[in-house]
């Protein structure tokens, strides 16, 4: 009898493909977009912080509120509160920037567009990354973005002062610019926090029998009606805060005047 033995497994290895990417369409111009979006937000925040034109009664630009320090101007003031002393030299915006900052900077959307635009990781779909391992969000310092759902809860409470700022407008200034511009704004940033998947993960997203929980069924389904505009919010509300922002202090310096201002 002829002894047999199994044939050696065939090894088969991944197309080696020269080429960065066989794509022929312009599949670099949403990165580069997105990448000159984000630039734009990053520059006009830092210059944001460092100005000193942000409040010109009723108005308080959207990245200097709340004002929680003395040497902001009474009106200025978050219910004319102001616990930070005057030992605080530095911009007081820079009080609030780590809220809505961090919460955007962990956002799941914010961390597409910027992994994609910025590291090229990947830049598009079926194109090489530049990096020759892959780790993921496992490793420091990408394991912080987990924090997200904590900087969720602190983007509601800026949102609800922003909403604040805009109510108070409406009521000192119904006829002017500068209000309805901060009302749309309001409703852009916290319809955008709403829509955040961890807004959607709290409100019913732990529940294995919606039937018993009707009234978080109801919130659920809202939230995730947002959430599937989420990127389309995030934009809307990051252009509508720098706007909201930018008018704001061109009023405070005198740049813009008008009677609807």
């Amino acid at each position: 009898m002829t002894q047999t033995t199994p044939e050696a497994p065939v090894r088969r290895q991944r197309a080696q493909v020269k080429v960065r990417t066989l794509r022929t369409d312009r599949w670099w111009l949403v990165p580069l977009l997105t990448f000159l979006g984000l630039s734009s937000f990053l520059v006009y925040g830092v210059w944001a912080i460092i100005d000193g034109s942000y409040f010109v009664d009723p108005y308080i630009a959207p990245f200097a509120s709340p004002c929680l320090t003395t040497a902001c101007p009474e009106g200025a003031r978050l219910f004319g509160w102001a616990p930070i002393g005057d030992w605080f030299t530095l911009p007081p915006g820079l009080l609030i920037l780590g809220l809505p900052g961090g919460f955007r900077l962990t956002c799941y959307y914010y961390r597409k567009s910027y992994y994609r635009s910025f590291w090229l990781s990947p830049a598009a779909c079926a194109v090489q990354e530049p990096h020759g391992k892959y780790t993921g969000e496992t490793r420091f310092p990408l394991i912080i973005q987990n924090i997200h759902r904590y900087f969720f809860y602190a983007a509601i409470l800026i949102g609800l002062v922003l909403a604040y700022d805009a109510v108070l407008a409406l009521v000192h200034k119904p006829q002017g610019l500068g209000t309805w511009i901060l009302v749309v704004n309001a409703v852009l940033i916290n319809t955008y926090t709403l829509s955040c998947h961890s807004c959607r993960h709290i409100t019913a997203g732990r529940l294995n029998h919606f039937s018993r929980h009707p009234l978080r069924y109801r919130a659920w389904t809202f939230v995730s009606k947002l959430n599937a505009k989420h990127q389309q919010l995030a934009w809307a509300s990051m252009f509508s805060v720098m706007i909201a922002d930018f008018y704001v202090r061109m009023v405070a310096k005198g740049v813009i005047a008008f009677p609807f201002a």
